[in-house]
C-alpha cells in the first residue's frame, strides 16, 4: 500500500533535497510523522519564516533577511579587501574561521561553457564595479581548486589586474595531512607554494 497522496508529496519534494534520495526522503518524512510536535511543526513553522524572509543580499550576494547583509552593511568590514567565494556556503565556511575581516563577493557557481554559464551570469562585471566604487585594494580567490574554479580564477584576475591586487588561497598540504594519503596534485601545488621557515 501507497502512502496517502499529501505524504507521497512530501516525499518527492524532500528527495530534491541534495543528499536525499527517494528512500532516504521516505525515512525523514516518517521520522518528521513520528516526531510531529518536536520536530515537525517547528520545522514547518522556520520553513514558513524562511521562505518569507530570505533574500539574496543586493551587494555581494550572502543569504539573509534584509536587502543588504550584515557584513556589506557594517563599516568595520570596508577594509578594502573582496574575498570572492563560489558558493553562501563557503562565505559561511570562510566566517566560522573567523580570520577574514573584510567583506564578500558570492558568484553563485564557475564559469562554465558546457552549462552555458558565463561572466555575466555569475556577476562578474558587478565584482568589477564594486572593485572601483568601494576602492577595493586587494581581492582575494578563495575558488575551489577544480578546473572550473581555476578557470573562474584566471579570468577573474585577468579582469582585474589593473584594478587591484588580486590573490588567492594557498593550496597543498592540510594541518593534520600525511603526505601518504595525499593526491598527486594536492603534493605538487603544496611543493609550488612553498615558503620559507
Amino acid at each position: 500500500m501507497d502512502a496517502p497522496r499529501e505524504i507521497e508529496e512530501l516525499i518527492e519534494l524532500m528527495a530534491k533535497l541534495p543528499g536525499l534520495g527517494p528512500r532516504s526522503a521516505r525515512r525523514a518524512v516518517l521520522y518528521l510523522i513520528r516526531k510531529r510536535g518536536l520536530v515537525l511543526a517547528p520545522l514547518a513553522d522556520a520553513m514558513q519564516v524562511v521562505a518569507e524572509r530570505a533574500r539574496e543580499c543586493l551587494t555581494c550576494g550572502n543569504v539573509g533577511t534584509s536587502e543588504i547583509c550584515e557584513i556589506c552593511a557594517s563599516e568595520k568590514r570596508a577594509n578594502g579587501e573582496i574575498c570572492v567565494v563560489e558558493e553562501v556556503a563557503d562565505l559561511w565556511a570562510m566566517e566560522r574561521a573567523g580570520v577574514f575581516a573584510g567583506r564578500y563577493h558570492v558568484l553563485g557557481g564557475t564559469l562554465s561553457a558546457l552549462d552555458s554559464i558565463g561572466p555575466d551570469e555569475l556577476g562578474i562585471p558587478r565584482l568589477v564595479n564594486r572593485v572601483e566604487a568601494e576602492g577595493v585594494t586587494e581581492v582575494i580567490l578563495a575558488l575551489n581548486a577544480t578546473v572550473d574554479g581555476q578557470t573562474t580564477a584566471h579570468y577573474i584576475a585577468e579582469e582585474l589586474e589593473t584594478r587591484c591586487k588580486v590573490t588567492s588561497l594557498a593550496q597543498g598540504v592540510p594541518i593534520g595531512g600525511e603526505l601518504d594519503y595525499l593526491d598527486d596534485g594536492t603534493i605538487t601545488a603544496a611543493l609550488k607554494a612553498r615558503k620559507s621557515l
